[in-house]
């Protein structure tokens, strides 16, 4: 097995960060990114941009993080025991949109690296990441071109590769105690550290530099539909599902906020505006009651 490469891991992903906030800033037209540069007192890092109302996005944030330590929390440990007294990396690229348009869909992608080393040992190291789409209204022209995109990138990799991917991410953005998908899926994967790191690196690669051709042509398709606001408050209740996620069930919020990560990057990912109603119900046959009964259930789109 070849050795991990982790200045080339950094190296891509900084480039990544770079080439997604210049195609968001081109698609929206209107501003670009601000920047924070941070420092992590346990050591490490990061870079977190973020643009504010934008012609098309109310909020778009792309994070680059590379942090490291001593020791992972216990909490880490507890369901990988031979990570226990290894220092750590974990380093990657994080974004999540939420456009103005509620016929523009959220969408979020990751794509990250972890190593774990001791003296004497061989290192412990692995790649996860993917992409997941959440509209809030749907188009299955949108949902087919989302997971044909998702297919493409997997194919070279293998024929197993796409649906294994997609059912874990539809069993990771599942809200548990809503029995309900987060959005439509797309791609999720973790601990991939076989066959090879230079075959691992590839699939990471591959899956954040897909997003935008996943993502950005259903923005260009529904950026200019008409909107008002029964739209904008049904938006604004759906976006209540994407923080009760991140804050009850995401593994990665969790993580960085134990290993003493940014904690305004972490919650980046916040929308801008949201709101929660008592026991909504959508009315019967409304376009917000499809979004419950045809595009939110598992389904294999292709």
């Amino acid at each position: 097995m070849n050795a991990p490469d982790k200045i080339q891991v950094k190296e891509f992903l900084l480039s990544l960060q770079d080439k997604i906030c210049q195609q968001l800033a081109d698609a929206d037209g209107k501003t670009g990114f601000s920047e924070d540069v941070w420092q992590r007192e346990g050591g490490g890092g990061g870079r977190s941009r973020v643009l504010r109302e934008g012609a098309v996005f109310e909020q778009a944030g792309v994070n680059f993080s590379h942090v490291s330590g001593t020791h992972l929390p216990a909490s880490a440990t507890a369901h990988r025991p031979e990570l226990t007294g290894r220092s750590f990396e974990a380093m990657g690229v994080s974004l999540v949109i939420h456009p103005h348009n509620p016929y523009v869909p959220t969408s979020h992608a990751n794509v990250r690296f972890f190593i774990a080393e001791k003296p004497g040992a061989d290192p412990i190291w692995w790649f996860g990441g993917g992409f997941d789409l959440t509209p809030y209204y749907g188009f299955t022209e949108d949902a087919v071109h989302w997971h044909q995109t998702a297919r493409d990138i997997c194919q070279p990799f293998g024929d197993d590769v796409y649906p294994r991917y997609k059912k874990w991410c539809d069993d990771y953005f599942y809200l548990r105690h809503r029995d309900e998908q987060r959005g439509i899926g797309g791609l999720f994967f973790d601990d991939l550290n076989s066959p090879d790191f230079d075959h691992c690196f590839a699939f990471m690669q591959a899956v954040g530099l897909g997003f935008t051709e996943a993502y950005l042509p259903v923005v260009e398709r529904r950026k200019s539909l008409s909107w008002g606001e029964r739209e904008r408050q049904f938006q604004l209740y759906r976006r209540g599902r994407y923080v009760e996620f991140n804050l009850v069930w995401d593994r990665g919020t969790l993580f960085g906020l134990q290993t003493g990560g940014r904690t305004e990057s972490i919650l980046m990912s916040m929308p801008p505006q949201v709101r929660w109603e008592y026991n909504y119900q959508p009315e019967a046959g409304s376009p917000e009651a499809e979004l419950y009964e045809k595009f939110l259930p598992v389904k294999d789109w292709l």
